[in-house]
């Protein structure tokens, strides 16, 4: 073998080592833990305080985001497993009137839906007030709480989680932030 030849095959082994050794040696991309956090009984204060009934579908995803996974394997726990309530006590308890049901049907099938899974929908008696509704304007499964503050220390103060459904103003889609 030639001196020249000689180099090339160490240097191609050489590469070929280097080579090898970068690809065994750069590890590989790590990603997410999926982990099962064991839930139990959970007990949840949803407080809905909205400026816009037109809101409360997407309010009402809070609602699901609870009851789905809960419901679903691995937990598959039954309805009467959980506590939850939603309190109601903005704009959004005018879909709650018997007279607007039409105009919110959507939204009340599925409160109705969850309603019938065990979830406890309350309206602030103040707030009724305010808007001219009494508790015989409200749908079947609505109870009637004398305040919604009162009310929020209550059950906070029986071991109820509260969980604020947040609904703001969107300004980008998925798409665009992605």
């Amino acid at each position: 073998m030639t001196p020249s030849r000689f180099h090339g095959s160490l240097l191609a082994l050489c590469c070929a080592v280097l080579l090898a050794n970068v690809f065994h040696t750069v590890p590989a991309q790590a990603q997410a833990k999926v982990v099962q956090t064991p839930y139990k009984n959970p007990k949840a204060l949803v407080d809905i305080f909205l400026d816009d009934p037109a809101k409360l579908g997407a309010a009402l995803y809070w609602v699901r985001s609870l009851v789905n996974p809960l419901t679903e394997a691995p937990y598959s726990m039954f309805p009467e497993d959980m506590s939850i309530i939603v309190l109601m006590h903005g704009t959004e308890i005018v879909t709650l009137a018997r007279k607007n049901q039409e105009r919110y049907q959507e939204v009340l099938q599925r409160m109705r839906y969850y309603a019938d899974m065990g979830v406890k929908f309350k309206v602030c008696g103040l707030a009724l007030q305010d808007y001219g509704y009494s508790a015989a304007d409200m749908q079947d499964f609505v109870e009637v709480t004398p305040s919604a503050i009162t009310e929020l220390m209550h059950w906070q103060n029986q071991g109820y989680a509260l969980i604020p459904a947040l609904v703001l103003d969107k300004k980008f889609s998925i798409e665009q932030i992605r």
